[in-house]
């Protein structure tokens, strides 16, 4: 074992002199061995994290990976007879440094870590959690200078079985909008840690702020969907309501339809302030076509908001009564009072003028109510 590393010492010694002579003559040398560099990105809310590693292969060597090539513990570099580090982690990689940049801050098994670039090391261990360590230095030639006080972070973290992987990689195997899981591959083991980001809804607030203020203010569309995502998320909902009415009616941007219209009335009712909100839903449903006011009407009834449901099915079956779907958005109105017999009326009425393609669904929708009458 002393030999191997004493190798990869004298090795790494005369890459670094290697490198020097391609920084003077111009030149780019290519990897060590099969140690070839990879890059992966992932974003995470609004941060994109950025992993770049030197990607050795397990070449005929299994089972001799975890604990051989790649030692337990800590490695003393000094008596190996380079470096300067006593107890040197892995470098996760071969060659350079493994290095994870962060666009923003994040929490790392639930511990703070600043935006910034961090080298990348860990110490296996041979039972129990392995040791991530997030250095600020990113520069060094693999860990043979590591000195923990330029520690970022430390986390633990427990490594799992995986399927074989000849070539060391990192992956992202999860990943959502606030919160993602990165794992190092290698042999039949994975050592996966998780990256969150929060305030994801916050961050995106104060980014759309910023895009207001170059071409997306330009748009009605841009202050409709800056005000749309707050009513989503339930945040900054006064601030929306300006800007729906930037939306909605400034003199050199906004437009008058049916989403700007919408989107205002909606974030009124959020703000409860239900007056101006009934009113604002006349103007809105005048707006909207026969489709867009029986999918507005639909929405509020798979939000069990009952109330709005039927006032709005019941103002297109006055304006329009004699399309389809008005019958269909009255039928669904007396389904979600109750009113059985007269739903199924309505849904029959829909069906003699209704599209082919909505038939099938019209059908369902009646049996159902006569399957809960239980015809």
């Amino acid at each position: 074992m002393k030999n191997v590393f004493q190798q990869s010492a004298i090795l790494g010694l005369f890459l670094l002199i290697c490198l020097g002579i391609s920084a003077q003559n111009g030149v780019t040398l290519p990897p060590s061995g099969s140690n070839m560099k990879s890059v992966i990105k992932q974003q995470v809310g609004l941060a994109w994290v950025k992993i770049s590693y030197g990607s050795p292969d397990v070449a005929g060597r299994e089972g001799k990976i975890w604990g051989q090539l790649v030692p337990y513990g800590t490695t003393d570099f000094v008596a190996q007879g380079f470096g300067t580090a006593t107890e040197g982690p892995w470098r996760a990689g071969a060659n350079e440094n493994t290095t994870i940049s962060f666009s923003h801050d994040v929490l790392v098994e639930g511990e703070k870590l600043a935006a910034g670039t961090y080298g990348l090391h860990i110490i296996p261990a041979e039972e129990g959690p392995w040791t991530l360590i997030f250095s600020h230095n990113s520069t060094q030639w693999g860990s043979y200078f590591y000195t923990e006080d330029e520690d970022a972070l430390r986390v633990e973290v427990e490594t799992q079985e995986a399927p074989f992987s000849e070539y060391l990689r990192f992956d992202f195997p999860v990943r959502n909008l606030d919160e993602a899981v990165a794992a190092l591959y290698w042999e039949n083991l994975q050592v996966p840690f998780r990256i969150q980001v929060e305030n994801v809804a916050d961050q995106y607030i104060a980014q759309m702020r910023k895009d207001l203020q170059s071409t997306a203010g330009f748009t009605w569309m841009g202050y409709r969907g800056a005000a749309a995502y707050c009513l989503q998320q339930g945040k900054n909902l006064e601030e929306a309501l300006q800007w729906a009415e930037i939306a909605l009616s400034h003199p050199f941007i906004g437009d008058k339809n049916f989403n700007t219209l919408q989107t205002k009335t909606e974030l009124l009712y959020a703000l409860e302030n239900k007056e101006a909100a009934e009113e604002s839903l006349m103007e809105t449903l005048a707006e909207g076509t026969p489709m867009q006011v029986y999918q507005y009407g639909s929405g509020q009834a798979q939000q069990e908001k009952t109330e709005k449901a039927v006032k709005i099915f019941e103002f297109a079956a006055e304006r329009d009564p004699d399309t389809w779907l008005s019958h269909a958005g009255l039928a669904a109105g007396y389904r979600i009072q109750g009113e059985k017999a007269k739903a199924i009326k309505h849904y029959k009425a829909a069906m003699k003028t209704a599209p082919d393609q909505w038939k099938s669904s019209l059908e369902a929708r009646i049996k159902q109510v006569e399957e809960a009458e239980g015809r």
